[in-house]
């Protein structure tokens, strides 16, 4: 399949995964607690990966599955050839539970292991971000490009690590160290979602002490096509094998340099 048509499959099919999102109903009637703090899953996340799968398979047989839910989230020595959709269904279940309209479907698209095509919808906002390695980023078919502001002119997102007690107290280190060299902070929930805001512009930086590879397997790709700096947060590549720091930075925070937060503060 061309790629052009791969493309527009996958971004059909994240389409479809938001009409479930936007149809759903009573959703705190039907929760799991997963481990890990305040780690929630809901039937609707379920619901959006079995949709995603059965049409995504139709689109690529033969491909590989890795999902944030259904068994589907260790990484597979079988992984590292062809093709593997890594899905998170829901993006930001807690906002969805909450009705909060803040929650994304991300789907990534790895090619012998690496990131090839990222799609990441929006359905509250009726935004959605593509990308194909080496052809750019795009927000509903426009170019998108990151902000060249530096770090004082902008606003920096982080996210909690709630499922992580053991990380709260590096992350709130770290949010305090970047407050008064940003405009603001701001914390919204979905870490694909944030990474898309750095890729727009509209936010200057972004971290998080530790996600999963669903998390960013789309958004990586997106915002560095974008024109941003995606690392972990001591500035080595992301895994795409397992879980990461990360730390997204525009064109103009990484630009200006000095954004990584020195080492002692990643000690606590």
């Amino acid at each position: 399949m061309q790629t052009e048509q791969l493309l527009h499959e996958i971004t059909e099919a994240a389409r479809g995964a938001g009409r479930i999102m936007l149809e759903a109903e009573h959703i705190e009637d039907h929760i799991d607690v997963k481990s890990g703090h305040a780690n929630f899953a809901t039937e609707y996340d379920s619901r959006v990966q079995e949709y995603l799968i059965g049409r995504l398979s139709g689109v690529l047989p033969g491909a590989h599955f890795l999902g944030e839910e259904e068994g589907q989230e260790s990484w597979k020595p079988e992984y590292e050839t062809g093709y593997t959709f890594v899905i998170d269904p829901i993006d930001g279940t807690s906002n969805f539970m909450k009705g909060l309209r803040n929650s994304v479907t991300s789907i990534g698209l790895l090619l012998d292991g690496e990131p090839y095509i990222g799609v990441i919808y929006h359905p509250y906002y009726d935004e959605i971000y593509t990308a194909v390695r080496g052809q750019g980023a795009f927000c509903n078919g426009k170019p998108v490009h990151s902000s060249k502001m530096p770090m004082d002119k902008s606003l920096v997102m982080f996210g909690t690590c709630p499922y992580y007690p053991e990380l709260v107290d590096t992350t709130f280190c770290l949010a305090k160290y970047y407050l008064p060299k940003c405009i603001d902070l701001r914390r919204y929930g979905s870490a694909a979602w944030d990474m898309c805001l750095c890729a727009s512009g509209r936010i200057g930086m972004y971290f998080e002490m530790r996600l999963s590879v669903w998390d960013y397997a789309a958004a990586a790709l997106i915002a560095g096509e974008a024109g941003c700096t995606v690392t972990a947060i001591d500035g080595s590549p992301l895994s795409y094998r397992g879980s990461s720091s990360a730390i997204c930075a525009g064109e103009g925070v990484a630009a200006a340099g000095g954004y990584l937060p020195p080492s002692e503060l990643m000690e606590l």
